[in-house]
């Protein structure tokens, strides 16, 4: 069994030297008056015998639950809280404690993270820690009051401290409590340890950071505690605000209210009834929560003496006339609809270093609790008393005049439910960040809800107006993806990576006068082979020029083909000179095997070599489109990670673009087929719908119900609404396989979104989040906001804030586009060059 004695902590203690002032004459050592007598087994045993068992609470992130999970959270506390025995003590504390972003330079990282990282370095967010504390009060205690507390006086361990089976009693019960706020998986509880609790040499635990008000990853400090002539810990000037007197609490209470920042007048936004004295308060404070569970039987007899008695005194005072009312509305209520009668204490610590910073901490505060409709009032007497009740362990010395009686469904309301955004626990993911601060999060929408089962497949359909950011978006993914090892192949409409492309010198094919496409599907790359798959693209590719669409190809003239194909890669391996391409294939089937055929007296009818080589002639030397099939460079397409093909020039031309996509799709197969163990990401821009009107509807289909397995995923990007609705391609083939729908701001649609929401599958939970995008930003930032929907499971919101140096990278904007271009020719070419210098003029 592992004890570790107060001596311990005591000799911790006693090494800093802390000490505590309640004036400058007369001040006590914090080991005299300290509560707690042991750390044992771990839990935290009192002087007085209170037994303490303490969890810390992983709750949900912060603008992701609906009224429905708000509901279902507060049941299981209501339910949990029924499992105690009366005498239990409740003691919920959350830290909100300002902290800043650390970023983390590694000689690996590309030139666009290094600038993002120095862009968030230093960036301010609020840290949130929830415990829950559960206490044991020893039996025959004195009750708390405000004339007797165990900060007055130190008391000899109690001759009847821990009995064993009580014990076990009360743990068996603290286990249920455990099992069943997991329940639902929106709280994962954990317990804390000795170590936790007690701290080491080098680690604070939780009664000593308590004490000296300490960040978490702070050092053990030395700090004075003083109430006179000002309440400090240290440098720190504390306030404190409580909720205490019936007559300061609001006049409704629920699991959730209304959030109009992000609310609009179809969508209400919910967020927790607490949530403004938690994550929404934005300064260092601590906000104590309070529940003592009571006897019912003896509480409603004591109630009932005093309505009695309010009755005969009610014909000489009004007020004795309503406070009998009321004592009788709660008895009505707590035995019609089986109340548990609870004694509640609330009350929101707040501190600063900065002394002329209080009076805006009491402003925030007072807000904050104006926000669920109480009456703000600043302990002053009691605040010390208070202060040291909360100490973890010490929950059992809340003075009882500090409480007010309530039942538990309406004290567990001011719980704080939410806690701050939180990192997927993935190594690959996209960097965006939390809406309240634009903290960087890691955030994978890929792998992580794969392996937990949320999604069965990677993917994504985007959908974003004009201006809503969603081509600075899509390529800030790219380049995340990228840079994380993904093979990426976008087809674009519209020039919107080029400048990316640039920046990771990727292939970016593009047709212009003077420089058009050029491909070449005869050449056998490095990590590629000549197997059946590549024959099958290339055979495909001839037929697709020789024949039209209403044609058809005969068994012979397919036979033929694949022989061409077999003795000309023969003849390419016999002799090393000859470049592989469209000319040599053409001259090989004109010079060699119109010989073998007529050797063979093949028929015209089964194989007409004449008119094949007639058709396909503006493709070889010399002819029109002689530069289509014939390229020298850019070649190791399979090895290649970033290719972007621009259709923009080419996607209403009846030869070349139905050729580039068949390229395209023959590419993208031997990407996924032949490179194992590698990412692998088409993006389909607004050039879906040029590709579904050239016959590629089924490729499609095919990528996004097969791409799963290959460790693929396919995204498709869209700006217009009417497509998702109106489109066969999407609504079937895009949707039904897209388990990660991206969508960007939609409020100009909220008035007719019915139709959408039944096609994308949205819940109602899921359209009210995304109806709060864009709504409150911060005007300081340069952002804006995405919505996550993942199998319908999980919906959130993103900030996506790119760094100067992300913006000039990714722009679209075509005087941007040309600044960068004059820019990097200054540094003969280097985008990364030029993007610095035009980010350190503009910064000027």
């Amino acid at each position: 069994m592992e004890i570790v004695s107060i001596i311990v902590l005591m000799l911790v203690v006693a090494a800093i030297q802390l000490q505590l002032k309640s004036n400058r004459k007369n001040s006590r050592a914090l080991e005299k008056i300290l509560p707690i007598y042991k750390v044992e087994r771990d839990c935290i045993i009192s002087k007085q015998g209170d037994v303490t068992v303490a969890f810390t609470l992983d709750l949900p992130e912060i603008f992701t639950l609906s009224a429905a999970d708000y509901e279902t959270i507060h049941h299981i506390w209501v339910r949990a809280i029924r499992l105690l025995p009366p005498g239990t003590v409740i003691h919920k504390q959350d830290w909100y404690t300002d902290a800043a972003y650390q970023s983390n330079f590694s000689p690996d990282q590309s030139f666009l993270q290094r600038s993002s990282e120095r862009f968030f370095h230093s960036r301010p967010y609020l840290n949130h820690q929830c415990y829950l504390m559960i206490t044991r009060k020893a039996d025959n205690r004195k009750p708390a009051s405000s004339v007797f507390s165990n900060l007055l006086r130190s008391s000899l361990v109690p001759q009847n401290t821990i009995q064993e089976q009580p014990f076990q009693d009360f743990m068996d019960k603290v286990s249920q409590v455990q099992r069943l706020l997991q329940e639902g998986g929106f709280i994962r509880a954990h317990r804390l340890t000795s170590e936790d609790l007690v701290g080491t040499n080098e680690k604070q635990g939780l009664i000593e950071r308590y004490c000296f008000l300490a960040a978490p990853d702070q050092q053990p400090v030395v700090r004075d505690i003083e109430f006179k002539p000002e309440w400090k810990v240290g440098e720190n000037y504390c306030q404190m605000y409580s909720l205490s007197d019936v007559e300061d609490l609001p006049g409704l209470c629920g699991s959730r209210i209304t959030y109009d920042k992000y609310s609009t007048d179809i969508s209400k936004f919910s967020i927790g009834f607490a949530a403004p004295l938690g994550q929404l308060l934005n300064c260092n404070h601590i906000y104590n929560q309070f529940l003592v569970v009571e006897d019912s039987q003896k509480t409603f007899k004591k109630l009932e003496a005093k309505r009695r008695r309010l009755q005969s005194l009610s014909a000489y005072s009004r007020e004795n006339a309503i406070s009998k009312d009321a004592t009788n509305a709660f008895l009505n209520e707590a035995i019609s609809q089986h109340r548990l009668p609870v004694k509640a204490h609330f009350h929101v610590l707040t501190w600063t270093s900065h002394p002329e910073q209080l009076k805006e901490l009491r402003n925030k505060t007072s807000a904050a609790l104006a926000a669920i409709d109480a009456n703000p009032r600043q302990e002053q007497s009691g605040a010390p008393q208070l202060y040291w009740a909360g100490l973890p362990g010490n929950g059992a010395d809340l003075p009882l005049n500090e409480c007010f009686d309530t039942f538990a469904e309406q004290g567990s309301c001011f719980f704080t439910q939410e806690t701050n955004y939180r990192h997927s626990p993935s190594t690959f993911g996209i960097r965006l960040g939390d809406r309240l601060t634009g903290q960087p999060i890691h955030f994978d929408p890929s792998d992580y809800f794969m392996s937990t089962g949320v999604i069965s497949n990677r993917n994504k359909l985007l959908i974003g107006g004009s201006g809503t950011g969603k081509s600075l978006c899509m390529a800030h993914f790219m380049h995340s993806y990228f840079v994380q090892g993904a093979h990426c192949v976008i087809v674009d409409v519209g020039h919107s990576y080029i400048g990316l492309c640039k920046l990771v010198n990727g292939y970016y094919f593009t047709y212009e006068q003077n420089n058009p496409f050029r491909f070449n599907p005869f050449f056998i790359g490095e990590g590629d082979t000549l197997d059946t798959e590549k024959k099958e693209s290339i055979k495909s590719l001839l037929l697709a020029l020789w024949k039209k669409d209403t044609e058809v190809f005969t068994r012979a003239e397919y036979v033929a083909l694949s022989n061409a194909l077999s003795l000309y890669f023969d003849k390419l391996e016999a002799n090393k000179d000859i470049f592989p391409g469209f000319n040599s294939f053409y001259e090989f089937l004109r010079d060699d095997y119109a010989e073998i055929l007529s050797k063979e007296n093949v028929q015209l009818k089964d194989f007409d070599i004449n008119n094949f080589l007639y058709v396909l002639r503006p493709y070889y030397k010399n002819g029109e489109f002689d530069f289509l099939l014939n390229a020298t460079e850019n070649l190791s397409l399979l090895q290649q990670p970033f290719i972007v093909f621009e259709l923009d020039n080419i996607k209403d031309h009846p030869i070349l673009f139905p050729v580039v996509t068949l390229i395209i799709m023959e590419l993208f197969v031997s990407k996924m087929r032949k490179l194992k163990g590698t990412r692998k990401v088409i993006v389909i821009e607004e050039a879906w719908k040029a590709i579904a009107k050239a016959g590629m509807a089924d490729f499609i289909k095919y990528l996004y119900k097969t791409v799963r397995k290959h460790f693929g995923e396919a995204i498709v990007v869209t700006q217009e609404l009417d497509d998702v609705i109106s489109s066969p391609i999407i609504k079937e083939a895009i949707i039904n396989n897209a388990d990660c729908k991206i969508l960007m701001d939609m409020r100009k649609f909220q008035h007719k979104f019915a139709q959408i929401q039944t096609v994308l599958g949205l819940t109602d939970k899921g359209r009210d989040i995304l109806f709060s995008v864009n709504r409150g930003n911060d005007p300081k930032r340069r952002y804006r906001e995405i919505y996550f929907d993942l199998g319908g499971v999980v919906q959130q919101v993103f900030a996506f804030e790119p760094c100067l140096e992300e913006y000039y990278a990714y722009t679209t904007e075509e005087k941007e586009k040309i600044k960068v271009q004059q820019y990097a020719a200054k540094f003969n070419g280097n985008i990364a060059r030029g993007i610095t210098a035009l980010v350190t003029e503009s910064k000027q």
